[in-house]
């Protein structure tokens, strides 16, 4: 490891023992090539700190709350350049230089376009429209994979520390310093949300949510109605 990372990679988790070792493992090119790989954990109460530590350059505890862990990993963080994963998302081969030729230029953040795994016949479906929708809006969701310099993080605050839709109002946010760079490598999410809730019934969940806090509904509402459905 390099004592100065490009790119730094941060990863909340919270109980992920089972998988967290196939997951880390896959992030191992990027840590032999001198990415950070930083492992925020919310309290997790299995072994998922103790199953971490071979491939993570740094493992932190804080507080539970997706915002909240990403917020702490990044001020811990020592790249110039930040990516920020869901625990269940496979990255692409060499992330760190399709990252760095994306912020080479008038982006200073963005997100990959995402393929769903599973059976459902609906996830590819889901999955182009939600790389359409992105590239219309502008905004992306965290299981697109977010980067940005740390510039353009600090700038805009960081995550709003709210229990939803921070990916959507960290979005808002970038999106007064820049577009979003929209890259067409695909990031790989697990679509076993859609396949256990129903497709139909997420997708729809999902919008009135999203309609909700564009309407001015506060995250803490919409995250009690989204605990409760699932």
């Amino acid at each position: 490891m390099s004592a100065t990372p490009r790119l730094s990679v941060i990863i909340p988790v919270l109980d992920e023992a089972a998988a967290i070792e196939a997951r880390l493992d896959r992030l191992l090119g990027l840590w032999l090539c001198g990415t950070e790989i930083i492992v925020v954990d919310g309290g997790s109460r299995d072994d998922t700190l103790a199953k971490a530590c071979p491939v993570a350059t740094r493992i932190l505890q804080c507080p539970p709350g997706r915002a909240v862990q990403m917020n702490t990993g990044a001020h811990a963080a020592r790249g110039s350049q930040l990516l920020f994963v869901h625990a269940d998302t496979r990255l692409p081969r060499r992330t760190d230089l399709l990252i760095d030729r994306a912020l080479a230029g008038k982006h200073c953040w963005g997100r990959f376009d995402i393929r769903l795994e599973g059976r459902h016949p609906m996830l590819p479906v889901i999955a182009t429209a939600m790389n359409i929708r992105s590239r219309l809006t502008g905004i992306a969701t965290g299981d697109q994979a977010l980067f940005m310099t740390r510039e353009a993080f600090t700038t805009v605050g960081g995550f709003p520390e709210q229990p939803l839709m921070e990916d959507i109002e960290m979005s808002r946010r970038l999106k007064r310093l820049s577009p979003p760079a929209c890259l067409r490598h695909k990031v790989v999410s697990s679509g076993r949300r859609w396949e256990q809730q129903g497709a139909w019934a997420t997708i729809s969940l999902m919008w009135r949510l999203r309609f909700r806090y564009w309407r001015g509904a506060s995250p803490e509402a919409l995250a009690r109605e989204y605990r409760h459905v699932r």
